[in-house]
């Protein structure tokens, strides 16, 4: 599979989905120990297109912090596409994590970044 761009294409690449392991199960048995992942909807696996880097908000787990919801910036996947001339998000510093006006990064924070969007990451 490609993907359809006018400078180059660029061949899918596949991911283990973070947030069930690649179990293809929901990890928390919710709704049952036998319900589909909702993320990779059994398969285990996400395609993406490079580049692509580890979700700094999820901090890879595909779960959003201090829940059981699948993280909001990756969709749950882990791993988050990003532009080729990526440079480090000068708001959160490449946490992902929300910033106050005077930019102290809040750790801890359950908010994404809103240079980002919790990638961690920015188009040069």
């Amino acid at each position: 599979m490609t993907r359809a761009n006018p400078e180059k294409t660029t061949a899918a690449v596949e991911v283990t989905c973070a947030f069930c392991g690649g179990k293809g199960r929901d990890p928390f048995g919710i709704l049952s120990p036998l319900a589909t992942c909702q993320v990779c909807g059994g398969t285990g696996r996400r395609t993406l297109y490079p580049p692509t880097a580890l979700c700094a908000f999820c901090r890879g787990t595909g779960v959003h912090p201090f829940s059981r919801m699948t993280c909001t910036t990756c969709g749950g996947v882990g791993t988050v596409e990003i532009p080729d001339d990526a440079v480090t998000c000068p708001c959160c510093g490449g946490t992902g994590r929300a910033a106050d006006y005077a930019n102290y990064i809040w750790p801890d924070s359950p908010l994404s970044c809103d240079c980002c969007g919790g990638k961690g990451v920015i188009a040069k």
